[in-house]
């Protein structure tokens, strides 16, 4: 999936926040509510403007942004 058709970044717009186009939704709140258990019903029907293709475009952003990510241990 492309997410860059489901995602902007503006400066004007949540001080340049990801959101989902032509929406003041952030992909943040999305991975958020996904964490905490919401359901892709739940947040469509929270969010009418959504479609599902917008969540999985969250997902797809929000993995392409951690894969470049460097991971150090922690030490015990």
């Amino acid at each position: 999936m492309d997410w860059r058709k489901h995602i902007e970044s503006k400066p004007g717009v949540l001080y340049g926040k990801p959101v989902i186009k032509n929406t003041r939704v952030p992909v943040d709140l999305l991975l958020e509510k996904l964490s905490e258990g919401e359901t892709m019903e739940d947040l469509l029907k929270a969010y009418p403007r959504l479609e599902k293709e917008d969540v999985f475009a969250a997902l797809a952003f929000a993995a392409e942004m951690i894969k470049s990510e460097v991971v150090h241990s922690l030490a015990s």
